[in-house]
């Protein structure tokens, strides 16, 4: 494993998916993004799997969309695939408590979030084509779109 939080991984994956430069204040904020992408994705799964007479929550539950599944794909073809998965699961907090993924849903969520990810980082070029730095300013653009969508 590289430097202990993740830093040079991330940095090497943003450069690769979208010719993006980010520092340790973006880690810090694409950390922010996870966290909130999990708690709103684990909340819409809980809210499925109680409309469907379940506690447990499968992949099915799950708001994945076309798009996101083929950033899942993606990411999944990476160089930096494995490493970010294994940084994933030591930096990605626990949903809700009153949240219960089943094990092969858990099991997916490094791959969801790899392709949240890879949108993420290439929604940068779509606020501003020219960006190769993003400013907090790109960062809550960036922010916004999510939350226009999830």
């Amino acid at each position: 494993m590289t430097h202990p939080s993740g830093i040079p991984v991330f940095e090497r994956f943003f450069r690769s998916v979208a010719s993006i430069k980010i520092d340790k204040n973006d880690i810090r904020r694409f950390r922010e993004f996870v966290d909130e992408q999990i708690d709103d994705i684990a909340i819409a799964g809980r809210n499925s799997a109680k409309w469907n007479g379940r506690d447990v929550i499968v992949a099915q539950d799950l708001p994945i969309t076309k798009g996101i599944q083929e950033r899942m794909r993606e990411f999944d073809q990476l160089e930096e695939a494995e490493d970010i998965r294994e940084l994933l699961r030591q930096v990605v907090r626990q949903p809700p408590g009153d949240v219960t993924f089943a094990e092969d849903t858990e099991q997916l969520l490094p791959e969801l979030f790899g392709g949240l990810s890879i949108a993420l980082a290439r929604s940068f070029r779509v606020v501003d084509p020219t960006v190769s730095n993003p400013s907090t300013e790109h960062w809550n653009r960036a922010f916004t779109l999510f939350r226009l969508v999830f």
